[in-house]
């Protein structure tokens, strides 16, 4: 009997009823995109899993030493190739009128290899940035060029989805479809990562439905390790949030004649959730269940927001109890997981009691978890339950990160304590958490909101002096530069 069976009928209407009560959701906007919800969170190890897979990376590359060779032998090489490629960026970075870089890297009599190659266009994707983006395309692709005109060396499908990066990360979208069109002339495979870093690009331009088309139709497609093509690109989909596209694709699929796994499941209830499709969603689990397909880590996780997000303890409890029968143990992210719902419906009693329940269970929590409990206390106004919370995090060894300090230093200032909150925001900088363009926002905008014009403006000053965020400098109103 699988996993779903044993929920049972009544836990199942329970889930069922949660839908309802939870079908007209305020947070949903009348185009269907959702307001972060506290669902981003729930997608995020969906979203995860594709980074961490090796897809492709490599996998095509001919190999660099003879496999039959010492580990010594081997780690030499790879530490060798380091070196060169750090050489390599030097005289990169020196290229322009009166030096010729490729002239420079022709006469080095350098070695170039997969690794090299790799280690210098993941070097240049490090360093981008906005404000040198145009350059570091330039310098790229003036390195790729050159590598893939040397002997004994040929570009690999890896080491062309590392430049389409750059481009992407640069913006320079004609470039990226040249490169597709090159990498098939050359008989290269069109991978799952190639997929993704055009999806992420061209979706943001509105042209994610035209690529999936392609892609749809290409026989160049290589989608490795997915189940097939289509749960590739519903993941790549799910990066992107891009909701509406994730039901079109999957009639396509169900139209080729393709049967969803759970990945495809899961993808599905994801994006049905986010667009208020709730009817939807439990039609999902149901036929999930009549396909022979139990619940996995990321199904339970889904299945616990939604419970703490209709605030549901006591389902989420018999959840919880449910898994632990069928063997799966209930992890931090878990518990995190119901603990940001059920705060997010406002049931702070209910995330006291399963934060405690977790720690009597041995699975500790982490920073995330401890500040999902404290964003919880300062969106209630509970700040002494904040600090108390944040206090002990640190006792028990947890370093708070940018969004903990956000967190205290949006509570200071709900509750006035202004001097509390630009210490705090000290604080996170002594202890070298840089803050991000939000905590910059959240103290700027409390401070001006108070009048406190002249510490909003010292905040700015600040964020400018460092070099950081110049760019979204117009998103502070009535700011000027002195």
């Amino acid at each position: 009997m699988n996993s779903i069976a044993l929920f049972g009928t009544r836990l199942i209407h329970r889930i069922s009823c949660v839908f309802v009560i939870s079908r007209k959701l305020s947070d949903f906007r009348v185009d269907g995109d959702a307001s972060d919800n506290g669902f981003i969170r729930i997608e995020e190890p969906l979203k995860e899993m594709f980074n961490n897979i090796d897809l492709d990376c490599d996998s095509d590359e001919e190999p660099d030493v003879c496999p039959n060779e010492s580990h010594a032998v081997r780690l030499n090489f790879f530490s060798s190739a380091r070196v060169d490629a750090k050489m390599v960026l030097e005289i990169l970075q020196r290229d322009g009128p009166g030096f010729d870089a490729k002239k420079v890297l022709s006469e080095s009599q350098l070695r170039v290899s997969g690794i090299l190659v790799r280690e210098v266009l993941a070097g240049i994707l490090r360093i981008t940035n906005y404000a040198n983006k145009t350059r570091c395309a330039k310098l790229g692709y003036k390195f790729f060029v050159w590598s893939s005109q040397q002997k004994n060396y040929r570009h690999t499908a890896s080491s062309y989805n590392l430049i389409m990066k750059i481009f992407a990360e640069c913006e320079e979208f004609k470039a990226m479809w040249r490169l597709v069109d090159e990498m098939i002339e050359n008989g290269f495979p069109i991978t799952a990562r190639t997929f993704n870093i055009l999806i992420c690009t061209c979706g943001e331009a509105g042209l994610a439905k035209k690529v999936v088309e392609r892609f749809i139709k290409s026989k160049t497609f290589n989608y490795r390790p997915f189940k097939h093509s289509y749960n590739a690109i519903l993941h790549s989909l799910l990066s992107l949030n891009q909701y509406k596209l994730i039901e079109w694709v999957y009639q396509q699929m169900l139209v080729e004649g393709l049967s969803p796994d759970v990945l495809t499941y899961n993808i599905l209830m994801c994006a049905k959730y986010r667009l208020g499709k709730l009817d939807q969603f439990h039609r999902l689990l149901d036929e999930m269940d009549r396909s022979g397909f139990s619940p996995d880590f990321h199904t339970y996780n889904i299945l616990l927001h939604v419970l703490g997000k209709g605030d549901k303890p006591l389902a989420a409890l018999n959840l919880l109890n449910h898994m632990k029968e069928v063997g799966f143990d209930p992890n931090v992210l878990h518990f995190t997981t119901l603990i940001d719902g059920l705060s997010r419906a406002g049931n702070l009693d209910a995330c006291k009691y399963f934060f405690d329940e977790m720690r009597k269970k041995g699975c500790m929590p982490d920073v995330v978890c401890y500040t999902v409990m404290i964003t919880g206390y300062v969106v209630a106004g509970e700040l002494e339950k904040a600090q108390e919370m944040f206090d002990e995090m640190i006792t028990q060894g947890q370093l708070p990160n940018v969004f903990t300090y956000n967190s205290m230093i949006r509570g200071f200032c709900m509750a006035e304590k202004f001097e509390e909150a630009c210490s705090m925001f000290k604080e996170m900088e002594s202890r070298g958490c840089n803050p991000n363009f939000l905590v910059y926002s959240t103290l700027v905008s409390y401070l001006r909101n108070a009048g406190r014009l002249a510490e909003a403006h010292e905040v700015i000053k600040q964020m400018v002096d460092k070099g950081q965020y110049a760019h979204l400098l117009s998103k502070f109103k009535r700011y000027r530069r002195c």
